[in-house]
């Protein structure tokens, strides 16, 4: 089934995915649902949740909009790979601790956005097996970091610029 504003299709088009591994907060995940609809990418959430899928905070923080997310649900990493079968340089992780800037990422045109929880970040595991595919949003040293919805926004919308997404030819 393909997300929401995407054809089955995508061969010629612009694909995007953002996989939240052990989301904690159920408002940020509405938000970034709702941020996800108006991008036209697709929301996969990763066990586990630190909330139900029927929390009224999250449907709440989603509006109205929440039941056309439609989001997917993944009972590990590993589950979630299997099934979407993301190619080499397909995925990028999003850490504080990475050394590269976002704005040096990579924009196939099937591109899958992976962030941790928001009191965690990802599993070391994770990190340490797609290093060479981990990015930081640069911020000063006046805050630890970004909300998880603000992060995702930003690193969405950026992969989204026109001129900078690298389509099949």
């Amino acid at each position: 089934m393909p997300c929401p504003g995407q054809q089955k299709d995508t061969s010629d088009k612009i694909e995007r995915h953002v996989v939240l591994v052990a989301p904690e907060v159920h408002w940020n995940t509405g938000n970034i649902g709702r941020t996800c609809l108006g991008a036209g990418a697709c929301l996969h959430l990763v066990r586990p949740l630190g909330f139900r899928l029927d929390d009224k905070h999250l449907k709440r923080a989603g509006l109205d909009y929440w039941p056309r997310v439609n989001p997917r649900i993944w009972e590990s990493f590993d589950a979630f790979l299997a099934a979407m079968q993301p190619a080499p340089g397909q995925m990028l992780f999003f850490t504080k601790a990475a050394r590269r800037s976002f704005w040096t990422m990579a924009r196939p045109a099937r591109l899958f956005l992976v962030f941790g929880s928001e009191t965690r970040g990802l599993p070391d595991e994770i990190c340490d097996r797609y290093a060479q595919w981990t990015y930081r949003i640069p911020i000063t040293d006046h805050i630890r970091s970004l909300n998880l919805s603000t992060a995702v926004g930003i690193a969405l919308y950026e992969s989204l610029r026109p001129g900078r997404v690298k389509r099949k030819t």
